[in-house]
């Protein structure tokens, strides 16, 4: 799973924030998808530009990380290394195309789980916060904080 960063927590809650409120989607476009989305968010390029860089080689997303190559030149491998950068995976995002991260999804209510749809942006927000929020977990499962009750208290001293 993704490293359990800030960054990588921001970028997932953003990405399902646009999604959940503003941002045309379409699972079928480069820029668009589930993977293209985030993509937006980590790049800050426009859907338009990543899809053009994607159709410089063929394929979709999948395809696209299976023949991913840091050193092709290839302008969509600068976007996959962009978000490998941040912390994401190849498996991430193939698993995000898809919605099919077996941690994730175990994470969200069997209701809920089964009936998950890799192309409907309902489902693709519920995926992209229960990420964040397992990964916020994780991050603050973490995190020791001091025994303040075993360090020496200070002396209240009073000025004459």
């Amino acid at each position: 799973m993704a490293t359990t960063s800030l960054p990588v927590i921001q970028a997932l809650r953003d990405t399902a924030q646009r999604l959940a409120t503003q941002t045309p989607y379409q699972w079928g476009h480069m820029g668009s998808c589930n993977c293209g989305h985030l993509a937006q968010t980590v790049t800050k390029l426009t859907k338009g530009e990543i899809h053009a860089r994607a159709m410089q080689r063929y394929g979709d997303w999948e395809r696209q990380l299976v023949d991913y190559c840091p050193a092709s030149g290839l302008p969509i491998d600068d976007t996959i290394d962009e978000m490998l950068a941040l912390g994401f995976t190849r498996a991430d995002l193939t698993h995000l195309e898809r919605l099919a991260d077996p941690t994730i999804r175990f994470a969200i209510p069997f209701e809920r789980r089964d009936q998950l749809r890799h192309n409907q942006r309902d489902d693709v927000v519920l995926y992209l916060r229960t990420w964040a929020d397992l990964l916020e977990q994780r991050l603050l499962a973490g995190i020791t904080l001091p025994d303040f009750a075993a360090l020496p208290q200070p002396e209240l001293v009073l000025a004459d």
